[in-house]
């Protein structure tokens, strides 16, 4: 699964670790200002395999591929100092063009060596910051071109792509309880220019795209009383 150490991600591998019996997570190097990200999914794993035993018997091998070359000819706002803002195409300067394809395209090549057939990631399309690549309808094609390029029947899984990141708090407690989402507040990175402030939701600068999403989610899970997903995708 790709697993950047953020929210979705922490999410997404509590989700598949529910679901099979062994999970390989792959995350990506591709020159982003908030590298920190990349030492939080290293927490993470360590906080779930320490707190979830029957997790931990599952979470299998970690892959880290270096990506800098492909962060240069994609720069955006991720992966360059330049500000966060909407561009003339309609787009956030944050979209980096192609990254989830290419973050797919690596991770099936990994899976295919590995004898792994689902391929899953956090992309949503409910609450989300604009990003084409995120879309169902991306990913559907996708799977199509690698399937047939690969000669293989991969799956490419996205169980949080019609909930909203209030409902993906939700799905955090209603897989792990309290001491998952305790789990998510703590070790998890979410925020784009990498800074680790704390607050009631996380750490992060409380207002780039990426903060005020997961702020938002967290403002509206905690009025409606802080539920578990009732039923889990």
């Amino acid at each position: 699964m790709l697993f950047s150490g953020g929210q979705d991600s922490t999410a997404c591998l509590a989700w598949a670790l529910e679901r099979w019996p062994r999970v390989e997570t792959v995350g990506f190097d591709y020159g982003q200002r908030h590298a920190v990200e990349l030492r939080a999914r290293e927490a993470v794993r360590r906080e779930v395999a320490r707190n979830f035993p029957a997790w931990a018997a599952r979470l299998g091998e970690d892959h880290r591929i270096d990506l800098k070359s492909f962060g240069e000819v994609a720069q955006s706002a991720l992966t360059a100092d330049r500000a966060i803002e909407m561009t003339e195409r309609g787009l956030p300067s944050t979209f980096v063009p192609g990254r989830n394809l290419a973050f797919l395209i690596y991770a099936a090549a990994l899976a295919d060596r590995r004898g792994l057939e689902v391929l899953v990631g956090g992309m949503c399309e409910t609450d989300y910051s604009g990003y084409p690549d995120c879309r169902r309808e991306t990913l559907d094609a996708l799977q199509a071109a690698i399937n047939l390029g690969m000669a293989r029947d991969f799956s490419i899984e996205t169980p949080l792509m019609w909930l909203t990141k209030s409902q993906t708090w939700g799905l955090a407690k209603a897989l792990g309880g309290q001491a998952l989402v305790d789990l998510t507040i703590t070790h998890s990175h979410t925020c784009y220019t990498g800074e680790r402030t704390p607050h009631d939701w996380g750490a992060g600068c409380g207002a780039c795209p990426a903060c005020e999403l997961r702020a938002k989610g967290w403002a509206e899970w905690s009025a409606e009383g802080q539920p578990a997903l009732e039923a889990v995708p």
